[in-house]
């Protein structure tokens, strides 16, 4: 691929580098997740404790994983305490590394021929390129998780001559991806799901051991190299914190902290979009809620709009919620979804994914949240809703490339990450656009798909398929559809 095509490589490589440079100087973000993420960095390194600041003190957490952190203390050894711009800056080549292995999941699941045209998007895609400007965990996932990805796809093609090689490989990028965020472990999860999908598909006469072994060596290597980080991580916060947590808390608080879960229940039984995250989610505690913010969805009735009224104005009053109101957050909750239980568990979940993946992806930009009232600065407005129709034109075309592509296994498999963490993202009461990122090396991959030449692509995707060990409708490679 890169002896054919030097010159189109060279120039998406250029392009990319380009965008992400303009990102880097126009728009770099360090948001207070940044600063959380750099402060436990610091305290690791000149303290030795895993902990955040408080009032002056050091204090042992566990708040976060210890994958970003882990990569801003080897940032910060190297080229200065809180030197941020430097991580933005290996950040930005970690992408570009990110746009390379895209190109090989492509021609992996589909046709080297495909790979050009992934490549292509990859490099040009300023979802990617704006969040690699920014202080955070996405990079670093997206790079994990296309790593693992291909890794496995590799294991897949040589499924006829087994080698433990690529499923370790994947296994380990599995567990960086873990380290970063929790949700990384979904990754798992989709990979272990294809395993077994090639194991049932085997012809009952096949299932023996000659048939299990590959499939659960493979599948006991990525579980192991998945999970093994882990261990140190469980076992430290056993003996520094007295809490069993293997990963992080859901609402990344300490142990003794109130958590508002009546509060958190009220907003899942409306809440569907990010601008009400920006604007009542995030204001708890120590922000004032408006009530003229709160959508039509969020009252049933006249009395109930009162009831949510009177709730808001004791929150404001307070700028806190107290266990009793917390408790009173709680009854308004199970009255909405005693009321409406499909709207709670289905409709809603159903919108806050549409919006996950298809609102402007502008939280890291000037933009204005509320977009679509265009209040904003007209070049802001105009950017907004070129990023929206941008991100609705990939997921249009990765439909379409999906329809035109043979369900493979590797296939499958990304489209099995994508449901899982999509339906994950549903549950979440704060439904962010930058969650759904880590899923589109699959939306680039598939509407690379749709660019392939027809005419000539046959015998691509025979190669593919060979690769794959698809060829043989025994093997348990064979083709889904």
């Amino acid at each position: 691929m890169v002896r054919q095509h030097r010159r189109l490589i060279l120039f998406a490589t250029l392009a990319g580098l380009a965008l992400r440079l303009l990102f880097l100087f126009r728009f770099p973000s360090l948001t207070t997740d940044s600063f959380v993420y750099g402060d436990i960095a610091k305290n690791w390194l000149e303290h030795g404790v895993y902990g955040i600041t408080d009032t002056g003190n050091i204090v042992a957490t566990s708040i976060r994983l210890p994958g970003y952190p882990a990569f801003l203390a080897a940032v910060f050894s190297i080229f200065g305490m809180e030197h941020y711009r430097a991580a933005l800056v290996l950040q930005l080549a970690l992408d570009l590394g990110s746009c390379f292995l895209i190109a090989d999941l492509a021609r992996r699941a589909v046709s080297p021929r495909t790979a050009k045209v992934a490549f292509l998007l990859a490099a040009l895609c300023p979802f990617l390129a704006d969040y690699a400007a920014a202080a955070l965990t996405e990079t670093l996932e997206i790079f994990c998780t296309v790593l693992a990805l291909d890794c496995a796809f590799a294991g897949l093609a040589a499924w006829d001559r087994p080698s433990l090689g690529p499923w370790l490989g994947c296994g380990a990028a599995v567990g960086a991806a873990i380290l970063l965020r929790p949700d990384g472990g979904l990754l798992l999860v989709a990979i272990a799901l294809c395993l077994l999908l090639l194991l049932f598909r085997a012809s009952p006469e096949d299932t023996s051991r000659a048939q299990l072994r590959p499939v659960l060596r493979a599948g006991a290597a990525v579980a192991l190299l998945s999970l093994a980080p882990l261990v140190p991580w469980t076992l430290r916060n056993l003996h520094t914190l007295n809490q069993f947590q293997p990963l992080a808390p859901r609402y990344a608080s300490e142990k003794s902290e109130f958590i508002p879960m009546g509060f958190n229940h009220w907003t899942k039984t409306w809440i569907a979009d990010y601008v009400s995250v920006e604007e009542i989610y995030w204001s708890v505690p120590g922000g004032s809620i408006g009530a003229e913010n709160l959508p039509r969805r969020a009252f049933d009735s006249p009395e109930q709009q009162e009831q949510t009224l009177r709730l808001l104005a004791d929150y404001n009053a307070l700028l806190q919620v107290t266990p009793a109101l917390d408790a009173r957050f709680e009854d308004l909750a199970e009255e909405r979804i005693h009321a409406a239980p499909l709207r709670y568990y289905l409709w809603l979940p159903l919108l806050r994914i549409a919006d996950m993946w298809l609102r402007p992806r502008t939280e890291l930009l000037p933009c204005d949240t509320r977009w679509w009232e265009f209040n904003d600065d007209p070049k802001w407005s105009v950017l907004a809703l070129g990023l929206g129709a941008l991100g609705v034109l990939y997921v249009v075309t990765a439909f379409a490339g999906l329809v035109h592509t043979k369900l493979t296994p590797p296939v499958a498999l990304l489209l099995t990450f994508v449901v899982l963490r999509s339906v994950f993202l549903g549950s979440l009461e704060n439904p962010e656009p930058r969650y759904t990122l880590e899923c589109y090396p699959v939306v680039l991959v598939l509407a690379a798909a749709l660019f392939r030449e027809k005419k000539r692509d046959g015998g691509d995707s025979q190669m593919a398929d060979s690769e794959m060990g698809l060829a043989r409708a025994r093997d348990p490679g064979e083709e889904l559809s």
